[in-house]
């Protein structure tokens, strides 16, 4: 594979097209912004600890791979089962709209262009209604 088409195939996943790492860190670090201070979005944030440095930085990892690029969270903690890391808390309807309230602005806020929001969106909703426990 040249050089060039290893550039082309890095380039044609939404991890690049939203940014890339910076993107990503940009997308996290505004959802949880969002999430801290949002009336909206009380329900999550009172299922997550007072600092919010480690969740940052798990969900930046998760993302990274999810949107395809570096495998970061696979590479630290193996194969996730967000299913199971989320068993603990109650996940109804309310907190699954209450995530993608967050994310949809996040979204917005950091700029990521309509196109790929409307293609982030359906996934990241497929994703909170497969957390649904309740």
């Amino acid at each position: 594979m040249t050089e060039a088409t290893q550039k082309t195939e890095q380039q044609t996943t939404m991890y690049h097209w939203i940014g890339g790492e910076e993107g990503v860190r940009k997308l996290v670090n505004r959802f949880y912004d969002i999430m801290d201070s949002d009336d909206e979005a009380k329900v999550i944030r009172a299922m997550h600890k007072e600092d919010l440095s480690d969740i940052r930085q798990g969900l930046f990892e998760y993302l990274s791979g999810w949107l395809g690029g570096p495998p970061l969270f696979v590479a630290k903690h193996g194969s996730p089962c967000i299913t199971k890391q989320h068993q603990p808390y109650k996940i109804d309807q309310k907190a699954s709209d209450a995530w993608m309230h967050c994310m949809k602005k996040a979204m917005r806020d950091v700029g990521i262009d309509a196109k790929y929001r409307d293609m982030l969106t359906p996934a990241f909703q497929r994703i909170c209604d497969t957390l649904l426990n309740h």
